[in-house]
C-alpha cells in the first residue's frame, strides 16, 4: 500500500540538518506549494483542468538546480 506522507512531515524531514538559510527556504517552498495546490484545486472545482509543466531548470554555480513551472489550463467542454 502506497501512503502519502503529509507535506509538513516531508518538509521537516528534508529540512532536518540543513543550514538555517536552507531550512528557511525549504519551509517557505513548502508553504508556497501548499498554496499552489489549493489554487489548483480551486481552478479544478471552477471547471478547468490544470497541468503543471516544467518550463525551465534554474541552476546556480555550485551544482544545485530547481525546476520552474508553468500551468497549462484546459477549459472543461462540459461546463
Amino acid at each position: 500500500m502506497n501512503t502519502i506522507v503529509p507535506v509538513k512531515e516531508r518538509t521537516n524531514a528534508m529540512a532536518e540538518g540543513q543550514e538555517p538559510a536552507a531550512e528557511a527556504a525549504i519551509r517557505m517552498l513548502a508553504n508556497d506549494l501548499h498554496r499552489l495546490n489549493q489554487s489548483v484545486m480551486r481552478a479544478v472545482d471552477a471547471g478547468v483542468s490544470v497541468e503543471l509543466i516544467r518550463s525551465a531548470r534554474h541552476h546556480c554555480g555550485d551544482g544545485n538546480w530547481g525546476d520552474l513551472l508553468v500551468p497549462v489550463i484546459v477549459k472543461n467542454r462540459h461546463a
